[in-house]
């Protein structure tokens, strides 16, 4: 059973409608912090449990609206996860370069790099102001490494927000915000699903674990990185791949 270590903190957390981003909203809450669940979907926005509300991360009008939400409801804003992101595909393949609509490229950047930057952007002042915040962002293995797995667009996002977490921890460090990065592996969600048996069984052959990993692992991850244990923990990137790709 989880224990209250994250006691008297408020958490946002983005792309939490499913998958990854519920896992890690149920973890946090688990740990006693009030916690805020952003999701681009109004379906799934409003079938989640707990506070949870519908916002378009590339969207900086709906950003701040659900950030005064948040702030108005639940106090001011000290932990924030930025889970969400896309990767298209196309009857389960990723476009290569040669084949790629440009439309497709401006929103998976405008979702998953500038989505993280639009909340951090919005929530830095308050943290800066009161000396205390915790920032996680939802990096891959595939920003780290290559895989065929996934386009260039999602790869070149995730590859940006491992820098944009080592230049923040350096910025924001002397405030008292720590700043780090997930890089999770091949992870059993809906949007692995989507590339099919064969892909997800070649991934399993290829780590040393022999398994996808499950949400709640990058749960339990993102919930170190914001508590006590990991104080003196900021510009770091934490694979939780099962060793794939060890880089």
């Amino acid at each position: 059973m989880a224990t209250a270590t994250h006691q008297g903190r408020v958490a946002i957390v983005t792309g939490a409608g499913r998958g990854i981003g519920a896992a890690i909203a149920a973890g946090l809450a688990a740990r006693g912090a009030k916690v805020a669940a952003l999701e681009a979907d109004p379906g799934l926005a409003a079938a989640a449990p707990g506070f949870t509300l519908a916002c378009d991360v590339a969207d900086r009008a709906s950003v701040d609206a659900a950030c005064a939400r948040v702030e108005a409801e639940l106090g001011p804003v000290d932990i924030l996860v930025n889970n969400a992101g896309i990767s298209p595909k196309h009857d389960g393949r990723a476009a290569p370069v040669q084949e790629m609509d440009p439309a497709e490229w401006d929103r998976v950047l405008a979702v998953n790099l500038t989505g993280a930057w639009n909340l951090i952007r919005r929530l830095t002042p308050g943290m800066v102001a009161r000396r205390r915040g915790w920032i996680v962002n939802q990096s891959s293995i595939a920003g780290k490494a290559y895989t065929p797995i996934v386009a260039c667009h999602y790869a070149a996002t995730k590859a940006a927000l491992i820098g944009l977490t080592r230049h923040l921890a350096g910025e924001l460090g002397p405030h008292g915000i720590t700043v780090n990065a997930i890089a999770p592996g091949r992870i059993a969600t809906p949007m692995v699903a989507v590339a099919g048996g064969a892909t997800n069984a070649q991934v399993v052959a290829e780590t040393p674990l022999r398994r996808l990993g499950t949400p709640e692992e990058v749960a339990r991850a993102v919930c170190f990185l914001t508590g006590p244990d990991a104080e003196f923990v900021t510009g770091q990137t934490l694979d939780v791949a099962g060793g794939w790709m060890m880089t």
